[in-house]
């Protein structure tokens, strides 16, 4: 017997639809089912790569008595966050709230009008020294309901009002972000970085991308050389570390340790887009041949493991294998023999579990060729083994962030084939999550899901199609970016200058989310705030820059306090103190490269096709611009290379 997950399009839901827990998607029908039974909610959000939502789900909602339990006591819903990630926000505000941390599976009791009343993440099967089983923390839930049922819902109310007053985004300010916002922002969020190890405070430690982009545009602004430094030392790190599949690329979520050695094994489409852009924006700055090769392998398993029939891109790829989390990708020394165990420092001892270890590439390998051979030989040991699960829906936002990567690594790289892939996935947005100027959240199998799209939705895929726009010279991407900003405009602002994350004719939770900060991703405001700006560059829309300043504006307290959770924003900062530059190459191939190579920070470069930078410019030059007011053309590659120099 399946539940009511059996219709769901997401992965995440339909792992549970042969669950005895007789789930409900999350819908109005749910809370007036517990409304007519006068139960709590029982809400339980995950995501499909997520091992300890597995791990929760065979202890307990796989159990036949836990199952009961809950069916008689409560109504369950079930979320996938990467589906609802407003659903996610509320109620993780109210998690973190109660407990002071946060993290998946959430475990949320609600009353039947949504207040959360009790919230935790992951409960074992049996009660462990404090921590209570999943059992003990229902059975404490329901004697409180129904003994104290007045006093549990008024508090419910006094969380969701606590929310509202607390949670809000510092205060904004009325002036534009500045030169010495940035430096000061930039000055704060090297305090907290890791000289010997890379990356940010300790463990677990996270790939920093957003943090990574902005000093490097920071760099090229400044010549600071503390910032690229620290730039440098964090990506070498992560690309020669066990976060790095060094066998097939890709990045792991994140590692275990502080010196980037056991990740969590969860390979997900987002920080593989994002680092991707920031390791082809290192070899921009610096030519390292190590950058190069880690943004190209990184996109060319994008497209290997996460690309789907339609076009588009898969979420993600699990931790876990036959039941084991990162099964698929640790080594013994008798697995991999003598020469790749001294290679990839696979020891007896092990960096992971039961002796086993996760591959490294410490040092440049003295010999290519045999690092070359042992790879592709344990690459074809490893494809026997059982792999990891695919989510495969196609969600919008980080569609558009590998839009952009690919964008970005195509032209870079002369990879027409990586634009190729940005240009398909495009399409796909386009034709299936588009409808008269609004998104939707996610697609399977080229069928659009239920979800309305989110502030990042728009923000990233705008930001992806303008980077397109960039490498084809398409008009058609052009127009859907600035339509879906105007959409952005109009049903998402808020009066104070910054962003809600959901649109104003949106479905209505206990309280409308509005996070400035970053997280896995960019935020929503950072997302529109970089394509406002972007887009203003190659239209001239005053609109769209008035309204970047003002999105900027309203986050200065955040960038001055906590610039680690502000990166994409101090990024998109940079590039409106920078102008951003504006290049226009008309019938000029030996300019274009050189333009391309310019590290001015958020420089729009367009070289070919139907675009308002190239309009009325005679063929065989170069246009150096800022606001759209430009220098007189430039023919020569050194006297472009000196322009973009002079006006970085």
């Amino acid at each position: 017997m399946t539940n009511r997950l059996a219709d769901a399009t997401s992965p995440y839901l339909l792992q549970h639809k042969d669950n005895p827990v007789d789930w409900w998607p999350w819908c109005d029908e749910a809370f007036a089912e517990a409304g007519q039974r006068g139960v709590p909610v029982l809400l339980s959000v995950g995501y499909a790569a997520c091992h300890w939502c597995h791990v929760m789900a065979h202890e307990s909602f796989e159990d036949p008595a836990a199952a009961a339990y809950v069916n008689t006591h409560f109504v369950a819903v079930k979320v996938d966050r990467e589906e609802r990630p407003d659903v996610d926000a509320v109620y993780m505000e109210a998690t973190q709230a109660m407990t002071g941390h946060g993290g998946w599976p959430m475990t949320c009791f609600l009353t039947p009008g949504g207040e959360p009343f009790f919230c935790g993440t992951y409960f074992p099967p049996t009660d462990r020294a404090g921590m209570p089983s999943f059992r003990t923390v229902c059975q404490s839930v329901v004697r409180a309901w129904t003994e104290r049922r007045d006093e549990i819902e008024a508090a419910g109310a006094d969380v969701v009002r606590q929310l509202a007053e607390h949670a809000a985004p510092p205060p904004g300010t009325r002036e534009s972000v500045t030169a010495a916002h940035l430096d000061a922002a930039a000055g704060r969020l090297l305090v907290d970085y890791d000289d010997e190890r890379g990356g940010f405070g300790g463990a677990p430690k996270f790939p920093p991308s957003m943090a990574l982009e902005f000093l490097l545009r920071h760099a090229a602004r400044t010549g600071d050389k503390a910032a690229l430094d620290a730039v440098a030392t964090t990506c070498e790190r992560m690309a020669r570390g066990g976060i790095y599949d060094q066998l097939a690329g890709g990045f792991a979520r994140y590692s275990t340790d502080d010196s980037w050695v056991v990740p969590h094994f969860e390979k997900m489409l987002y920080d593989n887009a994002l680092l991707a852009r920031v390791y082809a924006h290192w070899w921009r700055a610096t030519g390292s041949p190590l950058a190069r090769r880690i943004a190209i392998e990184t996109c060319e398993w994008m497209l290997a493991e996460l690309r789907t029939d339609e076009g588009g891109f898969a979420s993600s790829l699990d931790a876990d294998s036959e039941g084991e989390e990162g099964r698929f990708y640790v080594w013994t020394p008798d697995e991999v023999g003598s020469t790749a165990a001294r290679m990839f420092g696979v020891t007896d001892q092990g960096t992971f579990e039961h002796g086993r270890s996760v591959l490294q590439l410490l040092d440049d390998p003295s010999d290519e060729q045999q690092w070359r051979d042992e790879r592709a030989r344990l690459l074809h040991v490893r494809s026997r083994r059982v792999r990891p699960a695919r989510d495969d829906k196609v969600v919008a936002a980080w569609n558009g962030l590998a839009i952009a990567a690919l964008a970005d690594c195509g032209v870079l790289f002369d990879r027409p084939d990586f634009v190729d892939a940005a240009r398909t996935a495009a399409r796909l947005v386009d034709d299936v999550h588009l409808d008269d100027g609004r998104l939707r959240r996610v697609s399977r199998d080229g069928v659009a899901g239920t979800p309305a799209g989110v502030l990042e939705d728009y923000g990233d895929v705008a930001e992806g199609l303008l980077a397109l726009h960039q490498a084809t010279g398409e008009r058609r991407w052009l127009d859907v970016a600035t339509t879906l900003l105007d959409t952005a405009l109009a049903h998402f602002a808020d009066d104070g200058g910054g962003f809600f994350d959901t649109a104003d004719d949106a479905e209505r939770l206990v309280r409308r989310p509005q996070d400035p900060t970053d997280n896995a991703t960019p935020s929503g405001l950072a997302a529109v705030t970089h394509a406002l700006v972007t887009a203003a560059a190659l239209t001239a829309d005053a609109r769209h820059r008035a309204a970047g300043e003002r999105a900027l504006g309203s986050v200065v307290p955040l960038l001055a306090r906590f610039p680690r959770y502000a990166g994409w924003a101090a990024a998109a900062g940079e590039a409106m103190v920078a102008g951003p530059l504006e290049v226009a190459i008309v019938e000029a191939p030996e300019l274009a490269a050189i333009a391309r190579r310019t590290t001015s920070p958020g420089a729009v470069v367009v070289t070919s096709g139907d675009s308002p930078l190239l309009e009325g410019r005679p063929p065989g030059a170069a246009y150096v611009c800022r606001n759209f007011a430009c220098d007189a053309p430039i023919a020569t590659p050194d006297a472009l290379r000196a322009r973009i120099d002079v006006m970085t």
